[in-house]
């Protein structure tokens, strides 16, 4: 008789592993507990070296959960951005940026802004140069001359004006 698979673990199954784990309990004995194969506990404790990880959560500095929801209401009421940032006691700025980086005035979602912000907030980061194959030999190729980092970064920045995604700073190359 084949064993059925059961689907993938919730939250609340890697939570309980987690759980278990700092009592002390083995691998196994988690396994047998939730019904999963060994493997797959010991897939999500050796993801992070057998340390629990931390619960993730909001920095201080960035917008509240409820801010883009002010946000949105503003704009679709008509306010200007200084006005909502007037109500929301930030910099004018916070709210330019917040507004642009998703969709601009007439796109914005307040959730959607929310779901992006927490996904853009995930470390670690890929490096611009291991994503971006071209980048990469562009700038090899510049070092292999022997220019240096801030020469790239500005040539980059003038030769590919257009193409903001293969501009780079001096400390990245």
């Amino acid at each position: 008789m084949k064993r059925q698979r059961k689907p993938w673990l919730k939250s609340k199954d890697s939570q309980q592993i987690w759980r278990r784990w700092s009592e002390g309990e083995s691998l196994s004995e988690i396994a047998r507990g939730l019904q999963r194969d060994v493997s797959s506990i010991h897939r999500v404790v050796s993801q992070h070296g057998g340390v629990v990880p931390r619960v993730r959560s909001r920095s201080t500095r960035v917008l509240a959960l409820r801010e883009p929801e002010e946000i949105s209401r503003g704009l679709s009421a008509g306010e200007s951005i200084r006005q909502i940032a007037q109500r929301l006691q930030r910099a004018a700025s916070t709210i330019s940026r917040e507004v642009q980086r998703n969709g601009g005035v007439l796109k914005y979602r307040a959730h959607e802004a929310d779901v992006t912000a927490w996904k853009r907030a995930l470390r670690p980061k890929q490096c611009a140069l291991a994503g971006d194959a071209r980048l990469r030999r562009l700038v090899a190729s510049k070092l292999r001359l022997e220019w240096s980092p801030a020469q790239i970064a500005g040539w980059l920045k003038r030769a590919l004006r257009v193409n903001e995604d293969m501009h780079l700073s001096h400390e990245t190359i």
